[in-house]
Order: structure tokens, then C-alpha cells, then sequence
């Protein structure tokens, strides 16, 4: 899967990321940190799933997304 795919679920106040195909999903492990990582056969995370979630500012309602794609390294993170 080429995108990610994030679930808001005001309701349930989850927060969900799909990382890969939501369809090869095997297996749900639970953390300590309330958060459930999703993983196919082969144990490999392909998603996760963030519990009791509540945006700071509940402004609208849409959920706003930054995405930051690196190439290569940048001396300002050295």
C-alpha cells in the first residue's frame, strides 16, 4: 500500500493509522501504553490503533494531517 490511512472515531475516541492493507490484518497486541499495534502473518506492524483519543482543540470537524517527507539527511537535525 503506496498511502496511509487514519481513522478518527470521535465516538469511540480511537485514533487509527493503516500503514498497509487493513485486509491482512492477523493479529491485535495490546501495549501498556494503551495503544494496539495491528499485525499481519508474518508479525509485521501494519497498523496501530491509539485509545481514549481527544484532539487538543476540537475545531471543526475534520482532524488536521502534517506530512513531512524526508529524502536524505539534514544537518539540522544533527
Amino acid at each position: 500500500m503506496d498511502k496511509i490511512k487514519v481513522i478518527h472515531d470521535v465516538v469511540g475516541r480511537t485514533l487509527t493509522v493503516w500503514l498497509d492493507d487493513p485486509g491482512t490484518e492477523h493479529v491485535c497486541e495490546e501495549t501498556t501504553e494503551e495503544v494496539i499495534l495491528m499485525k499481519d502473518t508474518s508479525g509485521r506492524v501494519i497498523g496501530f490503533e491509539l485509545l481514549h483519543y481527544r484532539p487538543a482543540a476540537a475545531a471543526g470537524t475534520g482532524l488536521a494531517v502534517e506530512t513531512v517527507i524526508q529524502t536524505g539527511w539534514d544537518q539540522r537535525q544533527a
